[in-house]
């Protein structure tokens, strides 16, 4: 039985049990809930506080687990990054009033206030610096005015926090974290690679959708060049015509795009499909 955590509560919760509905894992009606056995898929899911599912993941408890990169540097644990899983981007970057430290080398000897000590420790001792790293839960940005510490690490998503704090961001990110799927340092990556394999394919649909159209004969290798593939489209006859029919997959990103160059090449009937897995 493979054991896997997921965060109970905060911003990578609901994105966490949604990514492994859409791979065909049970998940948890009842937000109080904090164990789910998921017989069909010989899985048991433990529902644990954001801060210690790298925790037990390091500690073996359990297998694998879905927390953030910050979370996983943070916690020091002996667990390892497998999989990136593209939501929760966050970007952690150091801060302080105007003028007063432009630089990480000028934070030597100050108070840093941080909800992630470990991980700014270890940030500052990579570049030689020692200082005060002050270990806050919340409202890090209020900690200068207060007079807790003179500099803050937290993170940034378009700084209007820290400007309306009277804080000024310098020097370059600690780190760029997101929601990462995690396993035990001693657990084999085959152990896990049915879980990893549903959570790629889930990721892969989310970035493509699947496109029909038809096409002229004499037009068929100027659309092909619109839609390579990934090796080579779905080309299939119509019947009793020179048209072909026509299935790739395009990025979701482009996909407005695609069927405008295909319309002015001459395809017609195009349509496109939300895909809901991939395996390639």
């Amino acid at each position: 039985m493979l054991r896997i955590a997921i965060p109970n509560k905060g911003s990578l919760s609901e994105p966490a049990s949604q990514l492994l509905r859409e791979a065909g894992y049970k998940q948890r009606a009842d937000p109080r809930d904090l164990v789910l056995l998921d017989a069909r898929n010989e899985v048991e899911f433990f529902f644990l506080r954001p801060r210690d599912v790298a925790v037990y993941v390091g500690a073996g408890t359990v297998h694998a687990g879905i927390t953030g990169r910050d979370l996983l540097l943070d916690s020091g644990a002996d667990a390892v990054e497998h999989l990136e899983l593209g939501f929760g981007a966050s970007t952690f970057r150091y801060a302080a009033p105007p003028d007063s430290v432009t630089s990480i080398e000028q934070i030597a000897g100050k108070r840093v206030a941080t909800s992630y000590p470990h991980l700014v420790t270890n940030h500052l001792k990579s570049f030689g610096v020692e200082a005060e790293v002050v270990r806050l839960d919340g409202a890090v940005e209020s900690s200068v005015r207060l007079g807790v510490a003179d500099v803050v690490a937290d993170v940034v998503s378009t700084g209007t926090t820290l400007r309306a704090a009277g804080l000024e961001i310098f020097g370059e990110p600690l780190l760029k974290s997101e929601a990462i799927l995690i396993r035990d340092s001693d657990v084999p990556e085959e152990q896990i690679a049915v879980l990893a394999a549903r959570l790629r394919g889930v990721l892969m649909a989310r970035q493509f959708v699947l496109m029909d159209y038809d096409v002229p004969g004499e037009k068929l290798e100027a659309a092909i060049a619109v839609t390579p593939g990934f090796e080579a489209p779905t080309v299939t006859p119509l019947h009793g015509s020179d048209w072909s029919a026509v299935r790739v997959m395009v990025p979701r990103s482009e996909m407005n795009h695609v069927m405008d160059e295909l319309y002015a090449v001459g395809a017609r009937a195009i349509l496109t499909t939300e895909l809901l897995a991939v395996r390639v």
